[in-house]
């Protein structure tokens, strides 16, 4: 039988980041094809759209034509975390236990006035506060109701006071998403979803996230900040994400739409609009999935996954091969209880606002970004504040003529005199001397970042090897790996779009736990019989998704504490599942080697006693993907790829230095290049500082060795 429809071989993913939207297309057998945008708030589809276009153009091909052979397309995207941080949610209201409605005001006592503050704010408590909420104090009902910490109903529902609830939220504060969370509803959600029927019966139009379903764990204030968040966001993620499916139907695609989680994973985006708080901070996470693919591709078990686009510095760390995950998920000050890669960021990105402390006349940059629209002054779109790209272009690492491969022309006598306004005047110095000392406060910016979540840690930089991705990272990674004394650079060849390339790397993966306390000594049977219904379930849901038993993995790991602690430390299992009495001893004895690497040599204490307290399992389903072929090495000489020289800032000789300029389209597999040299790629730009040396490997990434 033979048919004229298109082969599906393409797999599409795309990652919508503050400043550009990227593209990544795969397929067996061919080399990645990437594509660059604007990201386009609010309408951040249309940027998809853009970015997948850029990429099809490159193919030869209309978007038409490349879905038409697209059998998947993943998603990540800033909707959620752009929802929270610009204040643009749904009206929310929340229903509670009556007596407990102060609990999302309160937060986790004082530690709430300086939770994700910077330093300075730390040091002077008094004068902190805790973050604006999300609802408003007369958005939040009591409702008579009460279960215990065994799970067992001492009071029912109020239904009639729940339902004069709903009307007053929706009738009176207009609310269009209603949260619940009640106390102990982890163990018994009865009560819970009598209040979401009620919800749906009187007001059907509502969003409505349970506490119990959203956050299954001890901490009544964490989980009712949870189910707030995610009922605040969740109509906007759902609106996205659907119409965001309407569109690629209307060019042709008709597959899966799967949509990156916080934690690593991918949902369906049905399940994911549903789950609105997992997608926080999805972006970054894939970054680091796709530093550690390429780290295992490379053998390297140790690495610092940094990425820096046109908003942020985001920074990871993979230790012996494993993702760290982080201990207190916050966003925008608020906790929140999800399964989360531990990514730290600050504001300092490409298109991050150069300014002068009105008080010291300090230079610094961001946290104050210009977006993509309108964007750096040099990108002539109307942007006035002086950026870091500006500062990029002003000291030779931007040409002008192919920003973006050419898709748009920089002004750089409008990025200086912008510059020498704003900044170079009011310091009393050279525009260029000015610039340099900008760059310089960036990396310091960096450089400080980096050393707070290694050294600050115990972890030594100089066991790790730099991953520099993201449309700006590979211009500064060359300054600031050198303050760290890093083992070497990678840049990989999907920099630009690195995140984009960990969306291709993920897998479908499901989270599941179960809250209940056992002492250290519990009999694994007693353990075995927690993950049993966890396990039926999550085979279920994978093999209804499609997936094989032989394309699965079911993943145990448990929450562990000293008794009378509060902090757990999440510990993987290891051993053998179902577990026997050995694989429960080397779960004790990682637990204590983890806790001593968070808190310090001889911090463990088996003497106190050991609780758990979390039963979680993680199922995932084994995505098909393309693997990546080596390509050949040639000779050392990168002569063919150099297009010429110009003066560019080096950092060690403190002023302009002639450099050569290569394309990195003409490099190959072998070619070498001596710093200072700058390489432009289609979609960034790699400096290569005095005294490092540059190669291509294998794969095509650009390996920056320090001579």
């Amino acid at each position: 039988m033979t048919t004229d429809a298109p082969q599906k071989r393409y797999i599409v993913a795309t990652d919508v980041g503050g400043t550009c939207t990227d593209t990544i297309v795969v397929a067996p057998g061919e080399a990645f094809i990437m594509g660059k945008a604007l990201s386009t708030p609010p309408n951040f589809a249309d940027g998809v759209l853009d970015s997948i276009a850029r990429a099809a153009d490159q193919m030869g091909l209309s978007v038409e034509d490349l879905f038409a052979q697209t059998y998947l397309f993943m998603h990540g995207s800033t909707v959620v975390d752009n929802t929270l941080l610009t204040r643009g949610g749904a009206p929310t209201g929340l229903i509670t236990t009556a007596g407990f409605e102060d609990t999302v005001f309160v937060t986790r006592g004082a530690y709430g006035r300086w939770a994700g503050q910077p330093e300075d704010w730390i040091k002077h408590p008094v004068a902190s506060d805790r973050p604006a909420p999300l609802i408003p104090e007369d958005a939040v009902c009591g409702v008579p109701e009460r279960v215990d910490y065994k799970g067992a109903v001492l009071q029912p529902l109020d239904e009639a006071e729940t339902e004069r609830a709903v009307r007053r939220l929706v009738g009176e504060k207009k609310v269009e998403a209603i949260a619940v969370a009640f106390l102990w509803s982890f163990y018994n959600a009865e009560n819970e979803q009598k209040a979401r029927d009620i919800v749906k019966r009187v007001a059907p139009e509502a969003y409505v996230t349970l506490s119990s379903e959203i956050a299954p764990v001890p901490g009544e204030y964490e989980r009712s900040s949870t189910a707030v968040i995610n009922a605040y966001a969740g109509g906007i993620a759902n609106r996205y994400l659907t119409d965001l499916k309407t569109q690629l139907g209307e060019r042709g695609y008709s597959g899966p739409v799967m949509v990156m989680q916080g934690y690593g994973g991918l949902l369906p985006s049905q399940e994911a609009a549903d789950r609105a708080v997992g997608m926080i901070e999805c972006g970054p996470a894939a970054g680091v999935i796709g530093a550690k693919a390429l780290g295992d591709l490379m053998g390297d078990a140790d690495v610092i996954a940094a990425d820096m686009g046109g908003t942020t510095f985001k920074v990871g760390v993979i230790q012996n091969g494993e993702i760290e995950y982080a201990r207190e998920p916050l966003v925008d000050r608020y906790h929140y209880v999800a399964p989360k890669i531990e990514v730290v960021s600050i504001g300092a990105g490409g298109g991050s606002i150069v300014s002068l402390d009105p008080r010291t006349n300090v230079p610094r940059v961001g946290p104050q970004s210009a977006g993509a629209d309108p964007g750096p002054v040099c990108y002539g779109r109307g942007g006035t504040a002086v950026t870091l790209t500006d500062v990029f272009t002003l000291i030779g690492y931007m040409d002008p003529d192919i920003f973006l491969g050419g898709a748009m022309t920089l002004d750089i006598e409008a990025a200086r005199a912008a510059f020498k306004a704003q900044v170079a005047d009011r310091l009393g110095m050279p525009v260029e001397e000015a610039a340099f000392g900008i760059f310089r406060v960036a990396s310091a910016q960096v450089t400080d970042l980096i050393h707070e979540i290694t050294v600050e840690r115990g972890l030594d930089p100089r066991d790790y090897v730099l991953h520099a991705f993201g449309g700006s990272c590979p211009i500064l990674a060359s300054s600031f790996a050198a303050e760290l004394n890093v083992k070497r650079i990678v840049v990989p060849y999907t920099a630009a779009v690195n995140c984009a390339l960990g969306l291709v790397s993920a897998d479908i993966v499901h989270e599941y736990s179960v809250t209940t306390t056992l002492p250290g000594d519990t009999d694994p049977a007693t353990i075995n019989a927690l993950y049993a219904p966890m396990i039926e379930k999550a085979r279920a849901q994978l093999a209804a998704e499609g997936f094989a038993e032989a394309d699965t993995a079911l993943d145990w790991s448990i929450d562990l504490r000293y008794a009378r602690q509060v902090h757990e430390v999440t510990t993987p299992v290891y051993g053998v599942t179902p577990m026997d009495g050995a694989a429960l001893k080397g779960l004790i004895d990682d637990f204590e080697a983890l806790y001593e690497r968070k808190y310090g040599k001889g911090s463990a204490y088996r003497e106190a006693g050991i609780e758990m307290t979390l039963f979680r399992l993680s199922a995932s389903g084994k995505l098909q993907r393309p693997d990546i072929e080596p390509l050949p090495l040639e000779g050392p000489d990168a002569g063919h790829a150099l297009t010429g020289r110009r003066e560019i800032f080096v950092d060690a000789r403190n002023g302009m230095a002639p450099a050569d300029v290569y394309d990195f389209t003409r490099i190959r597999p072998g070619n070498e290049i001596a710093g200072p040299a700058v390489i432009h790629t289609p979609i960034t730009t790699i400096v290569v500082q005095d005294a490092q040396r540059a190669r291509m490997d294998e794969l095509r990434n650009i390996v920056i060795d320090f001579r």
